[in-house]
């Protein structure tokens, strides 16, 4: 059975596709999924089928049994998804390190300072909250 605290790997460029448009209508088919790609990336549906399956041993959707088709469904948001890469992230080049990851990112202007000050401000409504629990 799959562990969520366990690490997945990570996600490849068609399995992201394919894991943005069961996120996006919260469940699927192979065949939905099929046309919905079709004009971006077509493909057959027994392809999709073996995408799906590869993203339930990794962990990342599961089914549920409809006569004989197979309703796919997200095990988790796709935030929580991104947050356990930005993690990866962060351990790997950061030495684990939050604080290192977001100078670098000032410093290369991928955040500016008002985003830094929405999220102090965020960071702090949430503290209060905690402490008010």
């Amino acid at each position: 059975m799959f562990n969520r605290n366990k690490s997945r790997k990570p996600l490849s460029e068609l399995e992201h596709l394919v894991m943005d448009l069961v996120w996006s209508r919260n469940t699927a088919t192979a065949e939905q999924i099929r046309e919905a790609l079709q004009a971006r990336r077509p493909m057959k549906e027994s392809t999709v089928r073996t995408i799906l399956r590869r993203l339930e041993q990794k962990g990342y959707v599961r089914h549920r049994v409809d006569g004989r088709t197979y309703i796919y469904t997200g095990n988790e948001a796709p935030q929580s998804v991104a947050a356990r890469a930005v993690r990866g992230i962060i351990d790997r080049f950061c030495g684990g390190s939050v604080e290192e990851l977001l100078v670098g990112m000032v410093d290369n202007d991928i955040v500016d300072e008002r985003e830094l000050e929405r999220l102090g401000r965020r960071i702090a409504r949430r503290k209060d909250k905690s402490k008010g629990d």
